[in-house]
């Protein structure tokens, strides 16, 4: 006889695994932010940019803001943020977390 499957059990264990990504995806952009330079920005300057970013049309605008993005996580460890960006790339890529496309085609 087969044992039952304990269901109270199971959504516990997803539901904690959620809560862990979660509290991973928050410390990433938070290493995101430091490895730019943004958390030199006033909050609400951040705010602003990201918005306009999310509210853009252009896909030129935003074709040109993901190759910027793809050239940050390329960039040699000797760079002025590229170490912080090459870590908060490596934490991300071993910790199973997105990344940029083409981010993870390695280090320049």
């Amino acid at each position: 006889m087969r044992k039952p499957r304990d269901y109270d059990a199971e959504l516990k264990a997803l539901d904690e695994r959620a809560r862990e990504l979660r509290t991973r995806r928050l410390a990433q952009f938070g290493e995101l932010v430091i490895a730019t330079g943004a958390d030199a920005l006033d909050v609400e300057m951040l705010t602003g940019a990201l918005l306009a970013a999310v509210e853009s049309k252009d896909n030129a605008t935003k074709e040109a803001w993901r190759r910027r993005g793809t050239a940050f996580f390329q960039r040699s460890p000797r760079g002025a943020a590229g170490g912080a960006g090459d870590r908060a790339r490596d934490g991300a890529a071993a910790q199973g977390g997105t990344l940029p496309a083409g981010a993870e085609t390695g280090k320049a």
